[in-house]
């Protein structure tokens, strides 16, 4: 086959599944008050309809990065894709909260197979000069699937309910399965006939477990007990990694290795302090505000609209430039953004939420692409499969920790309820502490981003 069709082709495979996640996640996130009330769920468990998803997909990403380098990314890719249609299709048949969250695990497995393979395959066909503009247009599928969820979501759950969101996008996933069967030639395992570190495996799947069900239980005494073990696990994994002969992280990648360690960080910061915004202004929009959950969707489709424009823009200006003074950039925006939504309050024009999360977007974007394009370039080829996947892990566990904190910041303030009428000013002090945290991150964040050091 053709050197450039066949680039051209994995492109299109892997920013289809690139959008995949976002546009199931944020469509899911405009059906969470209708799932609500079906199943009369309170708040905290309402998260885990989300949580239980990315908690299943970051244990599993990296082991599933591993296994792709060692036995082959198409092949755990194709497998991963296979499993999210079967679970998908299942969730529209689920009668009960614990059924649909058990799903939602699966679905996870899934995604993790997915997300542990996609970029690393990106990146093994694609040569570092053209790497950038790549991973760009692949970020703003990503975009793309955030901004078409909450409308396509709205529209969905408004006319025919929450359950047919699962089917929407079970079309595309098998469109999937027939592009990477006939048209993408040939296989990436880079890592073959080494070996599956599955102890180190179980440590890192522990400690995440851990420390988010720890989070959803804070602040009592078993929260900080999980939380603490969560600690214990992740040291007893890196003590591990650094005597194992294949370890399932390298742990020299972090140890020798500034660049790739600041953008991991980077990233975990930016995900942790902005994924939950769809959480929360979701139940604002509609609880708070009244809107129907199609006219929600179009309010939040402001930030992820302007995310997808700009992101191929930055992943090429980070071909030319230093990625980190781009992505540095593009930490500051949202911190403004997020600050201004911390201002939210029963009678916030949309107007003011529409500018703030285009604030946002216009943040995000610049720091994506050129983040991801500075973790890709730091790493020998042997280790794209890992890296692939470890920032990817940053990104779930970022997003995880993001919903870890918006569910302490709820259950301190309202506790195990349903968002009713009486609850209204509590929720609304709770959302404004929880812009003001994330805030605080991405503050912090900035600078974990500008000391990277250079990549060439």
């Amino acid at each position: 086959m053709n050197n450039t069709v066949n680039k051209n082709v994995v492109l299109l495979v892997t920013t289809l599944s690139s959008f995949l996640a976002p546009f199931m996640g944020s469509s899911v996130f405009i059906g969470l008050p209708s799932i609500e009330k079906e199943f009369s769920m309170d708040v905290v468990m309402l998260s885990w309809v989300s949580t239980a998803y990315l908690l299943d997909a970051a244990m599993f990403l990296v082991p599933f990065g591993k296994i792709a380098d060692i036995y082959g990314r198409k092949k755990i890719f194709k497998y991963g894709i296979m499993i999210d249609i079967i679970a998908s299709l299942l969730i529209v048949f689920s009668s009960g909260e614990m059924e649909l969250i058990v799903l939602r695990v699966v679905q996870g497995i899934g995604a993790a197979m997915i997300f542990g393979t996609g970029i690393a395959i990106l990146t093994s066909v694609y040569p570092p000069g053209e790497r950038g503009k790549a991973l760009g247009i692949n970020i703003g599928g990503v975009y793309l699937g955030l901004s078409l969820g909450p409308v396509i979501g709205g529209f969905l759950t408004q006319n025919f309910g929450w359950r047919s969101i699962f089917i929407s996008y079970v079309p595309l996933e098998l469109i999937i399965i027939v592009l990477i069967s006939l048209k993408v030639n040939g296989e990436w395992a880079d890592a073959k006939g080494e070996k599956l570190d599955y102890i180190g495996s179980a440590f890192y799947g522990c400690s995440l477990a851990a420390i988010m069900y720890g989070f959803s239980l804070l602040p009592g005494i078993t929260g900080a007990e999980l939380i603490l073990a969560s600690i214990i696990c992740l040291a007893v994994f890196v003590y591990w990694e650094m005597k194992a002969k294949a370890p399932v992280l390298d742990m020299n990648l972090f140890r020798k290795n500034p660049v790739f360690t600041l953008s991991i960080l980077a990233a975990l910061i930016n995900y942790s302090a902005t994924f939950a915004v769809s959480f929360f202004l979701s139940l604002y929009l509609q609880n708070i505000k009244g809107f129907d959950p199609q006219y929600s969707g179009l309010i939040l489709v402001a930030q992820p609209v302007v995310m997808a424009f700009f992101s191929p823009f930055a992943g090429r200006l980070s071909d030319k430039i230093e990625p980190r003074i781009v992505a540095s950039a593009g930490m500051a925006f949202t911190t403004i953004g997020l600050i201004l939504l911390s201002f939210l309050n029963d009678s916030t024009a949309v107007e003011y939420i529409i500018a703030s999360l285009i604030i946002l977007g216009f943040g995000f974007a610049l720091f994506s692409s050129p983040n991801t394009n500075a973790v890709m370039s730091s790493v020998e080829k042997k280790f794209y499969g890992v890296a692939s996947a470890t920032l990817g892990t940053m990104r779930l566990t970022g997003q995880m920790l993001s919903m870890g904190i918006a569910t302490l910041i709820v259950a301190v303030y309202l506790g195990n309820v349903q968002i009713t009428p009486e609850y209204f000013p509590l929720f609304l002090k709770s959302v404004n502490a929880a812009f003001m945290v994330f805030a605080a991150f991405c503050f912090i964040g900035i600078f974990a981003s500008f000391a990277r050091g250079k990549i060439r």
